[in-house]
């Protein structure tokens, strides 16, 4: 926790006290139903939370915005997104219920007014979002052919509206086979935090 306050330190009370509670909340949550790994729990807060918020350095949403974070998970990285963000729309969606279960009880438990977590395909959502983002759901391709359909015309951030994927290894390799007329822009997360667990992780953004 202390690592998060140290990048974000304009944080309110209520955010702090929102992201103090996610280590016990998942800690809990993960003997019922397995959403992190055991070894990930005991480093909640480097893997998954602040992982989560290196998209903030590439984009600060608009108050207003429409977010959707697809294949979250255990509501990564929609929660974290969510509480730095109030004043921005979250919609995080899964294809499996378990997951979903544990992002609404944890959604619940911190108050969070902004998220709506949907057990659903992103092939059969509807609706219109200024991002997507995601966390090692899949391949970029598939990112792209799932997304693009549900992304907003009107645009009202720094950057236009796109996907922003958290990813690592070779994601040079993975570049090449996005179709053409899409423009990439890679960010090293090292860039932003300067732990070792972000060597090799990026964030990709992916302009329609």
């Amino acid at each position: 926790m202390e690592t998060i306050l140290s990048y974000f330190p304009d944080l309110t009370e209520t955010q702090q006290n929102q992201f103090q509670q996610l280590e016990a909340l998942y800690t809990d949550w993960n003997q019922k139903i397995n959403v992190i790994s055991r070894k990930d729990i005991e480093n909640l807060y480097i893997r998954h939370v602040l992982h989560s918020l290196a998209i903030p350095p590439v984009v600060r949403f608009r108050s207003g915005a429409d977010i959707l974070d697809l294949g979250t998970g255990g509501g990564f990285p929609g929660i974290p997104l969510a509480i730095l963000y109030p004043e921005v729309n979250f919609t995080l969606i899964d294809g499996t219920r378990k997951k979903i279960t544990v992002v609404q009880e944890v959604v619940d438990a911190l108050g969070l007014k902004n998220v709506t977590a949907r057990q659903i395909r992103a092939e059969e959502l509807k609706g219109k979002f200024d991002f997507v983002v995601t966390r090692a759901v899949a391949r970029l391709d598939k990112l792209i052919s799932w997304s693009q359909r549900l992304l907003k015309n009107e645009e009202k951030h720094a950057i236009p509206n796109g996907i922003l994927a958290l990813k690592g290894g070779d994601v040079k390799a993975e570049t090449k086979d996005i179709p053409k007329g899409n423009y990439v822009e890679i960010y090293p997360i090292n860039d932003f935090f300067k732990e070792e667990e972000f060597a090799e992780k990026y964030v990709i953004y992916v302009q329609r």
